[in-house]
């Protein structure tokens, strides 16, 4: 049975909010073990460029693989 737009859309809103807030805990850990300090404001803005770029991503590839479909 295919989705539904609505689950779709919702599905889509879930991965960017989880991948979002994945995005900033890793930074706050991962970024002290390379010496790197930023702060919370920062932390956000880098994992929001993250995000976008992931969204580009997965767009990007949904459509070749649904092209190849």
């Amino acid at each position: 049975m295919p989705q539904s737009p609505r689950l779709s859309l919702l599905e889509a809103l879930t991965n960017v909010v989880v991948g979002y807030a994945l995005a900033v805990l890793t930074q706050m850990i991962v970024f002290p073990w390379f010496g790197l300090t930023a702060s919370l404001k920062d932390n956000l803005a880098i994992g929001a460029a993250f995000v976008g770029v992931s969204l580009i991503r997965g767009y990007a590839l949904r459509r070749v693989f649904e092209r190849w479909r």
